[in-house]
C-alpha cells in the first residue's frame, strides 16, 4: 500500500502542500472553498496527517522529559519511581500530553542527559525527580529559559515549579515517637548528602533530639552513598558496634532492607527500625518494617499538573506544592 503525502493531497486538490498544511491547522486566512476542496482530497486519499510533524510545526509536540537518575533503573526494588510515574503518567493522559523517560546512563550525568533530550526538539518541558544544593540541572534549565517542573524542595525556589513532601516534619515526628516509646540513641541512616530532601530529614531527625533535650551523637548518624541495600547493610554494621543503640530511621525503605538483612544475621531483634516510601515489599518483611508513606503518585502526579499549567498558560494560584506523609506503624517500630 503506497503511502499518501501531503504533496498528494495538494495536488488532488490543486492548491500548494502548504495551503494543506495551513488548512490542516486551521488557519483563519483560508477560504472556506479552498478548505471545502483540501478535505475532500484528504477524505478521497484516506490521507492521515503525521501528528508528530503537525505538532513539531506548531512547536507543540505535547511531550514532556522525565529524566530519571540511574539508580531508577532498578524499579522493582525502589518503587518510589514507579509509582511518581504512574502519577506522572495519569496526569499527562488526562492532558493529552505524552511522556518520554530518560534513563541517565552509569557513565554520564543528568545534566548531560538533560542536553540530550532537548536537543532532539521533540519535548516541551522537563520533569526531574531530585534536587540538590548547587544543582547543575536546575541551573542549566533556568539560564535557558526551558520550562520544567521538579520533584523536591530546591534551593532557591523562585521562579520554579517544584512538589515535595515535608521531609523536616516527617522524619521529626518519627524521632518525637521514638523518643516517647523510650529510645534514647537513635541511628540515623542518609543517602546524597547534597539532596535538599536527605538535608531536611536529617535536621528533622536532629530537631526532635534537641526539642526533647537530647544530645546529637554524631557516631550514630551515618551517610551513605546510595540509595541501595547494600550500602544499608554496610551503614548498620557501622552502627551496632555501638551497644546503646535501640532504633534505627533510614530515610529509604531500601536502606532499610539492607539494615534488616545484617541484623538478622547478627541475631538483633531488638532495635526498632523505621523506614521511608512505604513499599509493597515492607508488609513482607520479617518483621514487617514500619514506613513512612510520601505518597509518590501525588508527587508525580502534581509535579506533572504544575508543568502542563504552565505550558497551557493556565492561570496558577501557587508554584509548589507539599504532598502529605503517613506513617505506617508496622511490627518493627517497637
Amino acid at each position: 500500500m503506497v503511502k499518501v503525502t501531503i504533496k498528494d493531497v495538494a495536488k488532488e486538490a490543486g492548491v500548494a502542500t502548504s495551503t494543506v498544511s495551513r488548512v490542516l491547522s486551521n488557519n483563519s486566512k483560508i477560504s472556506d472553498e479552498t478548505k471545502e476542496k483540501v478535505h475532500k482530497a484528504i477524505d478521497k486519499l484516506n490521507y492521515k496527517p503525521n501528528a508528530i510533524a503537525r505538532s513539531l510545526a506548531k512547536n507543540k509536540t505535547r511531550i514532556l522529559g522525565v529524566i530519571l537518575p540511574s539508580e531508577a533503573q532498578d524499579l522493582l526494588v525502589n518503587s518510589f519511581f514507579i509509582n511518581a510515574m504512574k502519577g506522572m503518567s495519569l496526569y499527562a493522559q488526562s492532558k493529552n500530553y505524552y511522556i518520554t523517560y530518560v534513563f541517565t546512563k552509569e557513565n554520564e550525568t543528568e545534566l548531560e542527559s538533560i542536553k540530550e533530550i532537548i536537543n532532539t526538539n521533540l519535548i516541551e518541558g522537563i520533569i526531574l525527580l531530585r534536587s540538590k544544593e548547587n544543582d547543575q540541572c536546575i541551573n542549566y534549565l533556568k539560564n535557558i529559559n526551558f520550562p520544567f517542573s521538579i520533584i523536591g524542595r530546591p534551593e532557591d525556589s523562585e521562579g520554579i515549579l517544584w512538589v515535595d513532601n515535608d521531609n523536616f516534619q516527617a522524619t521529626y515526628n518519627i524521632a518525637t515517637r521514638l523518643i516517647e516509646k523510650g529510645h534514647k540513641n537513635i541511628g540515623f541512616i542518609g543517602a546524597i548528602e547534597n539532596l535538599n530532601m536527605s538535608k531536611d530529614r536529617l535536621n528533622g531527625y536532629k530537631m526532635a533530639l534537641e526539642v526533647n533535650g537530647m544530645s546529637i551523637n554524631e557516631n550514630i548518624i551515618i551517610h551513605a552513598k546510595d540509595f541501595t541495600e547494600d550500602e544499608g547493610y554496610i551503614c548498620t554494621k557501622k552502627l551496632i558496634k555501638h551497644n546503646e543503640l535501640s532504633a534505627i530511621i533510614a530515610t529509604d525503605d531500601v536502606l532499610a532492607f539492607g539494615a534488616r538483612k545484617i541484623l538478622k544475621e547478627e541475631d538483633i531483634d531488638n532495635i526498632s527500625l523505621v523506614g521511608f516510601n512505604d513499599t509493597q515489599l515492607d508488609k513482607y518483611q520479617t518483621p514487617p518494617l514500619a514506613s513512612v508513606n510520601i505518597n509518590a503518585d501525588e508527587l508525580g502526579y502534581h509535579v506533572t499538573r504544575l508543568l502542563i499549567e504552565k505550558l497551557e498558560n493556565s492561570e496558577c494560584k501557587c508554584s509548589h506544592f507539599i504532598v502529605k506523609t503517613e506513617f505506617i506503624e508496622r511490627e518493627s517500630f517497637i
